[in-house]
């Protein structure tokens, strides 16, 4: 690295009490990376199984779990083809991201990309943000994991205290998850891959079962509901609120530097997990809206596969139904909090926050300091309660980084720098990723007003604390 940029790498590393030896200089991505002292770089553990596991582990929950009930009383049987809308937005999003990512592998996904095309401020602004939209989220995911848990307990005749176990549950398996991350990523990953594993053979059973049902061969012969029920309009309006569901595949890049031949694996990750989720939930869709129909699921709202699950198998089907919902807070919670490490590891090894956040633990190759930064807050956040408004607030922070990733890519073909080779092109870069880009900043405008505006706070803090800590880094270009 020479130049201005490595210059200020320096300067970034003086200022944070390292010495300039200590800046490493890029070298060629090898699939597997050692873990060094100096370079501190991350083992490649994870194969093309678990870049898929962690794409759709994360986004599989609200979707499934709680929208099909929504979705239907505002669109009807035709929720469906928003939820087919929402995935052809995220797949806009997952390919130039799949560009970017094979071109730079490198842990942070949108942090990286943003900063090496628009510049340290931009970067920054992402990379803080996303660190906390993180936390944001996985607090959301462990407080659904202890209500799943006390709803399966319950359903099956255990009770322990009911609403008051879900905070203390949120918290052990919070402690456990970020523990489990701490001794390995690839002990973390073996996880994930079977709780998703389980996870879609609960989820195949019943979507195959209510597929069978819906068209006759098992029940009564229902009539289908017009398709359009509400007109057309509602079907645009609910993919806004559905698309939420879909906001996990980037997970795959931001652990980029963990994934075993990059150049294959991550765009077959990303994309992979956004069609099989997209399947998954246009099909629980149909299996819902034909068992109970739209009206009812609109009335049942949030519980409705609950109940779809326990009319075609009883108390089984409904503990069933619940233990999957338990599976997919589980495998969100999971790749977050590995997602968030790798965030606060890339921002601090280019000094916009203290490098001593990016230290490895040698004896479990993993950055045990940035585990902590990102663990330790979540806890917080659960124990504190309240955490449905910061989910909405990750979604939003989300979708700014996704803009700013489709505009990385164009900016980045447009100057063709020398170092930028990926392994994958989107075709037609420039339609894809403008559409990616108005999509994904389009649908802030869906959110609520408190969401937007506890969203744009975080970013000016983010860009606040740039300005005063690390306004004499310099990124762009820099790999």
């Amino acid at each position: 690295m020479e130049g201005p940029e490595a210059d200020s790498r320096v300067e970034g590393a003086n200022r944070a009490g390292e010495t300039p030896e200590q800046v490493v200089a890029p070298t060629a991505t090898t699939d597997e990376t050692s873990v060094t002292e100096q370079g501190t770089e991350l083992e490649r553990s994870i194969g093309l199984v678990g870049g898929l596991s962690i794409g759709i582990g994360t986004m599989i929950g609200a979707g499934i779990f709680v929208f099909p009930g929504l979705a239907a009383g505002r669109a009807g049987a035709a929720a469906a083809g928003s939820f087919a809308i929402g995935a052809l937005i995220a797949l806009l999003v997952a390919l130039p991201t799949s560009e970017l990512a094979t071109a730079m592998p490198r842990s942070g996904g949108g942090y990286y990309f943003i900063s090496r095309s628009l510049g340290a401020l931009p970067g920054a602004v992402v990379g803080l943000s996303i660190w906390l939209g993180l936390v944001f989220a996985t607090a959301f995911y462990l407080v659904g994991f202890g209500n799943y848990a006390a709803a399966v307990l319950a359903e099956a005749g255990v009770e322990l205290g009911g609403a008051t176990v879900v905070v203390p549950l949120a918290l052990v398996f919070g402690v456990f998850l970020t523990a489990l991350n701490l001794l390995g990523t690839e002990n973390a990953a073996t996880v994930q891959n079977y709780v998703v594993g389980v996870l879609l053979s609960i989820l195949v059973v019943f979507l195959g079962y209510g597929s069978l049902d819906a068209v006759g061969i098992f029940g009564a012969v229902r009539t289908p509901e017009p398709f359009l029920r509400f007109g057309l309009a509602p079907v645009f309006t609910t993919a806004a609120l559905v698309f939420t569901s879909y906001l996990g595949f980037a997970q795959v890049a931001t652990v980029a530097g963990d994934i075993k031949q990059p150049g294959r694996n991550l765009p077959l990750a990303m994309v992979g997990s956004v069609l099989v989720v997209g399947v998954l939930y246009v099909a629980t869709v149909f299996v819902t809206t034909s068992a109970f129909g739209s009206a009812t699921l609109s009335e049942l709202g949030e519980t409705a596969i609950v109940e779809v699950a326990r009319a075609f198998g009883g108390r089984v089907g409904a503990i069933a139904i619940l233990l999957a919902g338990l599976l997919a807070t589980v495998s969100s919670a999971n790749a977050s909090i590995l997602s968030t490490s790798r965030a606060v590891f890339a921002v601090s090894k280019d000094a916009i926050l203290p490098r001593a956040a990016s230290r490895m633990n040698l004896r479990y190759g993993t950055p045990h300091v940035a585990l902590a930064m990102g663990g330790g807050p979540v806890l917080v956040l659960v124990a504190l309660g309240r955490v449905e408004v910061l989910a909405e607030v990750a979604s939003f922070l989300h979708l700014v980084m996704y803009g700013l990733i489709c505009v990385a890519l164009i900016v980045l073909r447009r100057n063709e720098p020398e170092w930028y080779d990926p392994d994958f092109r989107v075709p037609a870069h420039r339609l894809v990723a403008g559409l990616g880009a108005l999509a994904s900043f389009g649908l802030i405008a869906f959110m609520q007003l408190t969401s937007q505006l506890v969203g744009v706070a975080v970013m000016l803090v983010s860009a606040g604390w740039y300005v005063y800590y690390a306004n004499d880094v310099s990124l762009k270009g820099a790999l």
